[in-house]
């Protein structure tokens, strides 16, 4: 077991098992962003998260929930994982904004306004049209504020973002994605985005989801890693985090499930045509969560020191946490 620097994973959606939980203790892994749901009704949710509760007391030696930024050094110092959870869309609160702090007091850390379609809060990556943060969307902007719930804008499109980002009175983040400039993938983000994020004292989490990657599955280490040292200089490197978006031991019914949802009698095919209807080849060098120190060393060879290293690594997420993830004072002007 490698416990080489706090490690942390923002984004995972694994096939959850034993099996999984000892390959993320025996990679070092200290914390990992959960999905909880991508398309589920408020009640689903619920399901969701006792499915989580049992886990947790299934495997309590090796997990535990973090609800707050310093469970995190609970997990670490007891050798064992803490799974902090997060939604990929908004769908969780259905239309009822006060859906967001009964979300947050069950465990859920993090919510995306959107994932990939239009959603009742904002618009989604795959639109045609960018219709920006929605009257609804504005008031939930601010009781996540208020409830301590981090944005995720992962999979919405830029004018939502930007607006996001200039509505929130806390960092926004993006827990899985790249720049556009590696790979123009739809998913992936613009410099004006990137800046923004940085300015709002946000993250980045870098994905090594291989659609995501330049030359795909055959993307080097050393290519991913210079990909986050060019991203250093555009957002300074205390905005930069990992996100791999793992998803382990699923089902093509999940990748589906995930794309699909429950909107569409037509197969989408994600970030291109019918060639990526499966889930992609795995990386080399990142098969699963025992080679997180692979990332470690291909950060160090590309220059970065230690500091920086364990930035990006786990302190980054931590401090982002700290930063978004807690309570405010209740906010009484509900001026739309």
């Amino acid at each position: 077991m490698s416990r080489e620097m706090l490690t942390i994973d923002g984004l995972q959606y694994s096939n959850w098992s034993r099996d999984i939980f000892e390959q993320m203790r025996e990679g070092g892994l200290d914390a990992v962003h959960a999905t909880l749901v991508y398309h589920e009704t408020t009640r689903e949710t619920l399901s969701r998260l006792g499915e989580w509760n049992r886990r947790f007391e299934a495997h309590a030696d090796l997990i535990i929930p973090v609800h707050q930024p310093s469970d995190i050094a609970r997990a670490r110092s007891s050798g064992r994982i803490g799974v902090f959870l997060g939604a990929q869309n908004c769908s969780p609160i259905e239309d009822d904004i006060d859906m967001v702090e009964v979300m947050r007091d069950l465990g859920l850390m993090i919510m995306q306004l959107t994932y990939n379609n239009q959603s009742l809060l904002a618009c989604g990556c795959y639109e045609a049209e960018d219709s920006g943060i929605t009257r609804f969307g504005r008031q939930v902007i601010r009781e996540m504020n208020r409830v301590g719930m981090v944005i995720d804008m992962s999979h919405s499109a830029e004018r939502s973002t930007l607006e996001a980002i200039e509505l929130s009175s806390r960092p926004v983040i993006i827990s899985h994605a790249n720049p556009a400039t590696f790979h123009p993938a739809k998913r992936n983000k613009s410099d004006k985005v990137l800046k923004a994020i940085a300015e709002c004292n946000g993250l980045l989490g870098f994905s090594a989801y291989p659609f995501h990657l330049r030359n795909g599955p055959d993307c080097t280490l050393t290519e991913y890693c210079e990909m986050i040292a060019r991203t250093a200089d555009l957002m300074g490197v205390e905005h930069l985090a990992i996100g791999t978006d793992l998803c382990q031991n699923q089902p093509t019914s999940v990748l589906d499930w995930m794309r699909n949802g429950r909107w569409s009698k037509d197969m989408d095919y994600g970030e291109g045509s019918a060639s990526n209807a499966g889930w992609p080849r795995p990386l080399t060098w990142l098969k699963d969560s025992r080679d997180l120190p692979n990332l470690i060393q291909g950060l160090r060879n590309v220059g970065m020191n230690e500091d920086e290293v364990a930035g990006i690594m786990g302190c980054n997420w931590v401090a982002l946490l700290e930063r978004s993830a807690t309570p405010q004072a209740s906010n009484t002007d509900w001026a739309a």
